[in-house]
């Protein structure tokens, strides 16, 4: 028998940093709906000018400001908010970030690009995902017109249904990996911790969990204010905001090109990747920055050997990455995410290949007699409800899983005439129960997720369809994985699931009319992208690249995706992250190292990697010293205060502006 590798020993740390607790309760009421009306009005539209200006949004800060907010009213009412309430006004704060209008604010781009149109792709882009550009033009920027009508019913049935599904194969997996396998989850703790901090009595509230959310918020005040503040209301007065710190990056790939020809190199100032660093099991950090130095020496090494040919000295980050994807990495990345996603469920299912040889060798001992009952009694648990908890049986979660299943593939098949439902019928059986548990084992054991990459540009390609509309359909193709790790932070908090259903048939029609009327109002203040968006300016061009790339894969005559795929290069990438894997596991290297490296490699470089790192060290060498384990109590909940601060920042500063914009018209 092979020794537990002793770095892995790490992980198990994480295992009791909390405990759910003995009783549960509803978190609903009408604190709930006031939260509802808060979240639509004030923190939805936050997110989506956050995200237009500086890519990120407020992203969990939403969460956390509505959570601090709610708590000081309740405070100064002579109230206290119990631990259930928090963790739903963090729920619904949740849904209110994920606008489903503000993709209609990308959809008018799309068809109106420049570069779509250059590939023959805008012309064909069905009415219900986005009006041809003449019909948009005619209409000016408003989304109140019949030509729109169908594209919002569609984002609308979408939310409905995605809000039913959460009760499918996603609770199934959390039962069976949180109830039978009891696994650990290590990151669930982040947010369960921010919770229970924000519900300390008086007495409490200068334990060291409150102390620790303090010194985070005071941090993401402090650089919210110089990051977010100072652009957004000098953007309001001036012709183009004041940036001290470049957003969303600092562009360093043209000043480097000397030194590493043909890469994409970035660099982005936020603190939160430092507290991050300090936060992420720090073997995994150290992987990443393994693979960040290869890329630096792989690119050189590309373009000197005539691989990558369509990169010149003049490109910026935007450019150089859309021209090495083209070259290399559209074929070497999708083998490296292969190998990543082989490994991941190789390590999943190593133990069932155990059981079931043993079982061929016909072991039958009292040991594994033992083992046996006690894996019975295991399993026993996945049929029993937990009525405290608000269990339901997990036979209405799967039957919810197929009929929603079945809802989108007849839709798809309705919307597109030719679509190729029989995979998506073997993929819904299939495939996505088997990479969801994988998923699933993933999060419950590191925090970690894993998909198989482009299943559906493959499936589409090889079906033999000709056209561009069936990339717009809502084809079914999810991963459930992550949901188990949402249902054990509920959880822990002691939250009823019951609850939480009662709170989206509340949430989800405000969510419905504050997205598509904010989402009027962002277009309406300035055209999207334009200098008053800076990210989206930027980055939106990229992706309008990349996305116009795999869709001419299955266009009539010249396709560029097929022109960029190499076979040799998928291979090559496929072969070298597992080789590196084998390489690594043979030295006994920690498996967290190994996955940061293959699943950096390839990528582009900087971003955050280097106050990531800085985090990490700091973490290992000098924090942990100091505070000893406990360290790992605290850096979540400093992260998760650091998120609240930025979030008020952020929400403060969106008021303003959008406030200043509406009424421009009437001061002058």
């Amino acid at each position: 028998m092979s020794k537990p590798n002793r770095f892995d020993a790490e992980l198990d740390q994480y295992r009791n940093l909390m405990k759910a607790p003995g009783k549960f309760a509803d978190g609903f009421n009408w604190k709930t709906i006031v939260g509802a009306f808060f979240l639509g009005v004030v923190m939805m539209p936050a997110s989506m000018y956050l995200s237009l200006f500086a890519g990120a949004g407020v992203g969990g800060a939403a969460q956390w400001v509505t959570i601090i907010i709610f708590a000081e009213i309740a405070r100064r009412s002579l109230k206290e908010l119990r631990m259930q309430e928090v963790y739903i006004l963090y729920y619904m704060a949740g849904l209110a970030i994920a606008s489903p209008f503000s993709g209609l604010l990308w959809n008018q781009y799309f068809v109106q690009s420049e570069y779509v149109k250059a590939m023959g792709i805008a012309q064909d882009i069905p009415a219900w995902f986005a009006p041809q550009e003449a019909v948009i033009r005619e209409a000016g920027r408003t989304f109140f017109t019949k030509a729109w009508l169908a594209p919002i019913l569609l984002s609308s049935l979408g939310l409905v249904v995605g809000m039913i599904d959460n009760y499918g194969l996603g609770y199934v997996l959390y039962r069976i990996t949180s109830d039978v396998e009891e696994l650990p989850f290590p990151m669930a703790p982040v947010a369960a911790s921010g919770i229970v901090a924000l519900t300390e009595s008086k007495a409490e509230r200068e334990s060291w969990r409150w102390r620790c959310f303090s010194i985070g918020g005071m941090l993401g005040l402090l650089f919210g204010t110089i990051y977010i503040a100072v652009p957004a209301v000098t953007g309001v007065i001036l012709t183009k905001p004041l940036q001290f710190i470049p957003i969303p990056f600092i562009d360093l790939t043209p000043q480097l090109t000397q030194f590493f020809p043909a890469t994409a190199f970035n660099v982005t100032l936020d603190i939160g990747a430092f507290i991050a660093g300090t936060v992420i099991p720090f073997w995994a950090v150290i992987g990443s920055a393994l693979a960040t130095v290869l890329n630096l020496l792989i690119n050189p090494f590309l373009y000197r050997h005539g691989i990558i040919t369509s990169w010149t000295p003049q490109m910026d980050f935007i450019d150089t990455s859309f021209s090495t994807s083209l070259d290399f990495y559209l074929s070497f990345g999708i083998g490296i995410t292969i190998a990543v996603s082989l490994i991941s469920m190789g390590k999943v299912f190593k133990p069932l290949f155990g059981v079931l040889g043993r079982k061929l060798r016909g072991n039958s001992g009292s040991e594994d007699l033992a083992a046996a009952a006690v894996r019975k009694a295991a399993w026993k648990r996945l049929f029993t409800n937990n009525v405290e908890r608000g269990d339901f049986s997990i036979f209405i979660a799967l039957g919810i899983y197929l009929v929603n299943s079945a809802l989108w593939i007849g839709l798809s098949c309705w919307l597109v005439p030719g679509f190729p439902w029989p995979f998506f019928a073997f993929y819904a059986l299939v495939y996505t129960p088997m990479i969801s548990y994988a998923a699933a084992k993933l999060e419950g054991l590191m925090g970690m997720s894993v998909s198989i990459p482009l299943i559906r540009e493959a499936t589409y390609i090889l079906s033999g369809y000709r056209g561009v509309a069936i990339w717009f359909a809502p084809a079914p193709l999810p991963n459930y994985g992550t949901a188990a790790g949402s249902y054990r932070v509920m959880e822990l908090t002691g939250t009823k699931i019951r609850s939480v259903m009662k709170t989206q048939m509340v949430v989800i029609p405000i969510i419905i009319v504050s997205s598509l009327i904010f989402s009027e109002i962002l277009w309406r203040m300035a055209p999207i992208p334009s200098d008053s968006y800076p990210y989206a300016q930027k980055m939106w061009e990229l992706n309008a690249k990349n996305m116009s790339l795999t869709y001419s894969s299955t266009m009539e005559g010249g396709s560029l995706f097929m022109e960029s795929w190499r076979w040799p290069f998928f291979f090559t990438g496929m072969g070298f992250g597992l080789i590196a894997y084998l390489l690594l596991s043979a030295f006994g290297l920690p498996t967290l190292l190994i996955f940061g490296m293959v699943q950096g490699l390839g990528a582009a470089v900087g971003g955050g990697f280097l106050l990531s790192l800085m985090g990490a060290l700091v973490g290992r060498f000098y924090l942990r010293r100091r505070f000893g384990s406990d360290w790992l109590k605290y850096a979540p909940v400093i992260l998760a205060g650091y998120a609240c601060g930025m979030g008020l920042i952020a929400m403060l500063s969106v008021s303003f502006t959008i406030l200043m914009k509406m009424m421009s018209p009437l001061l002058f």
